[in-house]
């Protein structure tokens, strides 16, 4: 049988005569757990309070499905009142580490019985707060990470392309380089004169000038070019002339002015035809690498401009430049998509005077759920407008909506519909607290099935606090 004298070496009845400690007694359920045996899951809603008479209880956080290590009781201790009184639910995985032996008290008797003690009820807040301190200081840590590893994963796949088709036209380049180093060897071995290396050098440029100007072919006609050039090259005899059709009537050149070439060039015809061929191919791949560090060059920016960088913490804002960032650090979850992006821009909307780092993490949030929420088709409508002194963006889709019985807890911290180590909880809770608090707006949600809108309302003056 339970006793007094069980409970009484657990500090948090310090303070109770045996009178009110024995109000303790009536509804305590005393359990034995084995080693590794589990007493609550993460995310389940509170079992109770658990006063551990004996033996170690370890918490355990889950990330991304592996257990990491939270926190260690062991006996003669309490846990579990932080549930019972934020109605949160149970934030770690606890499991017996040995032989335990305890006493649960369920959740409605914990509830009465620690309010209605006023030392108990002192010292459950005395440890609730520093606990749910540190609680939120690492889950908002988590939600940064979340946030700057989305950042990492959309500019490591957007840089992917354009790094790749950069590395295959140097290498290109090279093979490119060699042929137009040896040229004039060529040219001096077969004894081409002075007058006849001019003319080639004007037809070489010919071909160049020809190249710029031309428009892009479809697909049959250019291989039609193609190989009318293929027989105009064998007809010259040049055996390996296949190598060389391409780059040529990518140029819009024919027979005739191949006919040119050979005139000039004698005993090097195919020399000359390489030399040309080679200037080409140089000469558009250069564009090649010239267009993909470009396009680096712009999602570099794009993160800066996303992160704030090179700038102070409150700077002017320019919303749609935040938003279009934003989709292109998200672009690596839409591009494998059917999502359509819908934009209605108020171009009027004047800057916003803000943080413009945590704005971000805002839009990043809202378009990342959006995105979530609809998998694989449907449209997401960015709209932005001005009521009155504040400028109102919304973030809308045509997903299936949020459920009514829930939509009045997405703002609450720790709550989250996806699977155990998915999410945090935060990203919205935090969205709501830096557009309230931070910035003096508001954050609102409306949705039924088939449209989800989220609403920031900013000032449009003295927004940053």
């Amino acid at each position: 049988m339970l006793t007094i004298a069980d409970l009484r070496p657990i500090d948090l009845f310090d303070d109770l005569t045996d009178d009110e400690l024995g109000r303790w007694l009536a509804p305590a359920v005393e359990r034995h757990l084995a080693a590794g045996e589990t007493l609550e899951r993460q995310g389940d809603g509170s079992a109770g309070l658990h006063l551990i008479l004996d033996g170690t209880i370890q918490m355990l956080t889950l990330e991304n499905g592996r257990p990491e290590p939270l926190a260690r009781h062991t006996g003669p201790t309490w846990m579990g009142a932080i549930p019972i009184l934020t109605e949160m639910p149970v934030p770690g995985l606890m499991q017996a580490d040995g032989e335990v032996r305890l006493v649960t008290i369920p959740v409605a008797d914990a509830y009465e019985l620690i309010v209605g003690q006023r030392p108990v009820f002192s010292r459950v807040m005395a440890q609730v707060r520093p606990v749910m301190s540190r609680m939120t200081q690492r889950e908002q840590n988590r939600e940064r990470l979340a946030s700057l590893g989305t950042m990492a994963a959309g500019l490591a796949h957007e840089l992917n392309n354009p790094a790749a088709a950069a590395r295959r036209a140097a290498k290109a380049m090279c093979d490119e380089l060699a042929v137009l180093s040896s040229t004039i060897g060529h040219f001096v071995a077969a004894g081409v004169s002075r007058e006849g290396a001019e003319e080639l050098v004007a037809l070489q440029q010919e071909a160049l000038a020809a190249a710029d100007g031309r428009t892009a072919l479809s697909a049959l006609d250019a291989a039609d070019e193609e190989d009318a050039l293929r027989d105009a090259l064998e007809d010259l005899g040049l055996a390996d002339g296949w190598k060389y059709a391409e780059a040529l009537a990518g140029a819009g050149l024919d027979a005739a002015w191949l006919a040119r070439v050979a005139a000039a060039a004698g005993g090097a015809t195919e020399a000359a035809v390489a030399w040309v061929a080679a200037s080409l191919t140089a000469s558009g791949l250069a564009s090649d690498i010239a267009d993909s560090t470009e396009r680096m060059s712009q999602l570099v920016g794009a993160v800066k401009s996303y992160a704030y960088m090179d700038q102070g913490d409150v700077v002017d804002v320019d919303v749609h430049e935040a938003l279009e960032t934003t989709l292109v650090v998200l672009n690596h979850k839409l591009k494998h998509t059917s999502i359509e992006v819908v934009r209605d821009y108020d171009r009027d909307l004047p800057k916003l005077i803000a943080r413009g780092g945590e704005l971000n993490q805002v839009w990043t949030n809202l378009l990342d759920n959006a995105i979530a929420a609809l998998g694989e088709t449907g449209t997401i409508t960015i709209s932005t407008r001005q009521e009155g002194d504040c400028a109102v963006i919304d973030i809308a889709d045509d997903g299936p909506g949020i459920p009514p019985e829930i939509l009045d807890r997405v703002f609450d911290p720790f709550f989250t519909t996806k699977g155990v180590g998915e999410g945090t909880g935060l990203g919205l809770d935090t969205a709501r607290r830096i557009v309230q608090e931070r910035h003096r707006g508001s954050l609102l949600v409306a949705s039924e099935p088939g449209r989800t809108v989220f609403s920031v309302w900013l000032p449009v003056a003295n927004t940053a606090r």
